[in-house]
């Protein structure tokens, strides 16, 4: 009976969590969601120490209040732009516990181990040390600390062959010793998963940083469902299962939204694509559009681009919107809402594209807006918005290069060959609020800049939506 009460209680607890990730499909629905995921993984850990009386109670009360100022400290001073740095961060934090919890588990006794909770400790092991050192490299890319190209060693695909031989060597044979021998060979192999993290993620390059942190939210989940099985906690099994298989799914839509092989990402081959010299002129890439003039008339000047730019969006009656890094860099946001809000007053259509890739991790964009209070019925993504860019009237990008750089659908061995993009080419107008007509992330020129239809406010984002949100009061 007592067993049975455990076991119905876990369940209740995994349903919970598991609804709160159902609620995570709608923008609305995902602050529901995150209160119930939070709830459900609060109820389990009083649940684990009820079960499991501490020794030294007042020890584990200090750490955890330490803990929690430090983190609460952090998460507040956090901006929106720092958080997909923050996240691959937490990540390697996730990696570090489940590195001590296996070691703890297997050198206290591991004789009394059942082969599974040998292997898993094992696994688990390798795959917390690997996302460990893997998330930092991520967090260096996205918090600018390290270069956001790929860094390629000499014999790079050597090194890591020999590590993951490494890694196995070690693991077999720590399976089979005792003793001080234990602790030197599990040493060994975190030195050795920590190495295989760094020399796998650091070849990766940051355009391809949404693909590497929704993998390493997979293999943090695995990492942790291994360490639920070493100390036979149904509870962590299930919330790593269910984070394993949400970045498992994450990595493959982000891989699809970037045309990308995930083998071959992994593998290192898609750093063969290097920034093409030369990128199509709008011509080349439209067939029908003319390179911008800065003459209107004959020897007239040409018009100031915020009066065309005012002066498309009143006549406007169908606008997109497309968010993009630079939004975030220029915390422009809140001004990207008010005009949003502004133009849906004014009786226009209007509606945000968002590519899945846009920012720095998946859902950047997403959250940016929700900090701003968007009206989530206007957040379309790109399968559902790319259709309807040949009919709209006024496009304003804001921050945005490579998602909509037509040279991806023109221009070969670039890093963004054959990656989908939102067509805002085929609008009638496109605003373009980005900081100057430099290449976006990927280093590719983007011909969009040229295009006779393209209205260029370049500058500070912020300061130019403030301006048009003025003139169009």
């Amino acid at each position: 009976m007592h067993g049975s009460s455990h076991i119905l209680i876990d369940l209740a607890i995994i349903a919970i969590l598991w609804l709160g990730v159902w609620r995570f499909k709608t923008p609305p629905g995902a602050r529901v969601g995150n209160l119930m995921a939070a709830f459900a993984l609060l109820c389990a850990a009083v649940v684990v120490l009820i079960r499991n009386p501490v020794l030294n109670p007042a020890v584990v009360a200090c750490v955890f209040l330490i803990g929690g100022a430090v983190g609460w400290i952090v998460a507040m001073r956090v901006n929106m732009l720092q958080i997909p740095a923050m996240v691959a961060f937490q990540h390697g934090a996730g990696g570090v516990a489940v590195v001590l919890v296996s070691c703890v588990e297997l050198t206290r006794d591991m004789a009394s181990l059942p082969a599974i909770g040998i292997f898993s400790g094992l696994l688990g092991i390798v795959l917390g040390g690997a996302t460990f050192s893997g998330s930092m490299v991520a967090s260096g890319k996205l918090a600018n600390r390290l270069k956001q190209t790929p860094t390629i060693y000499p014999g790079h695909s050597a090194m890591l062959l020999l590590n993951v031989l490494a890694v196995i060597a070690l693991g077999i044979m720590a399976a089979m010793a005792g003793g001080s021998a234990l602790t030197y060979l599990l040493t060994g192999l975190i030195v050795a998963s920590v190495c295989l993290g760094v020399l796998f993620s650091i070849r990766i390059g940051g355009a391809d940083m949404p693909v590497l942190i929704s993998f390493l939210n997979a293999t943090a989940g695995l990492a942790a469902a291994f360490c639920g099985i070493i100390i036979e906690n149904r509870l962590l099994i299930a919330c790593g299962a269910t984070v394993a298989a949400s970045g498992s799914i994450l990595t493959h839509v982000m891989c699809k939204a970037m045309n990308r092989d995930l083998t071959k990402l992994l593998g290192g081959s898609s750093l063969k694509h290097k920034p093409a010299q030369t990128t199509p002129h709008a011509e080349e890439v439209q067939g029908t559009a003319e390179p911008q003039t800065d003459k209107t008339d004959e020897g007239q000047p040409a018009r100031d681009p915020m009066e065309r730019a005012v002066e498309a969006a009143r006549e406007a009656e169908k606008v997109i919107i497309i968010p993009g890094y630079g939004m975030a860099l220029a915390h422009a946001q809140f001004e990207t809402v008010k005009l949003a809000d502004k133009l849906a007053k004014m009786d226009k259509s209007v509606k945000f594209a968002i590519h899945p890739i846009a920012g720095r991790m998946p859902g950047h964009m997403h959250v940016l807006l929700a900090e701003a209070n968007a009206d989530s019925n206007m957040l379309f993504d790109m399968d559902d918005v790319n259709n309807e860019f040949s009919q709209t009237d006024f496009v304003v990008v804001i921050g945005a290069c490579d998602v909509v750089n037509p040279a991806a659908n023109a221009a070969e061995d670039t890093p963004i060959s054959g990656m989908p993009i939102l067509l805002a080419h085929e609008a009638k107008h496109v605003a373009v609020c980005n900081l100057d007509e430099r290449p976006g992330y990927s280093g590719v020129e983007n011909p969009l800049y040229k295009n006779s239809n393209t209205i260029p406010l370049f500058g500070d984002a912020k300061a130019t939506l403030g301006r048009l949100l003025e003139l169009l009061a």
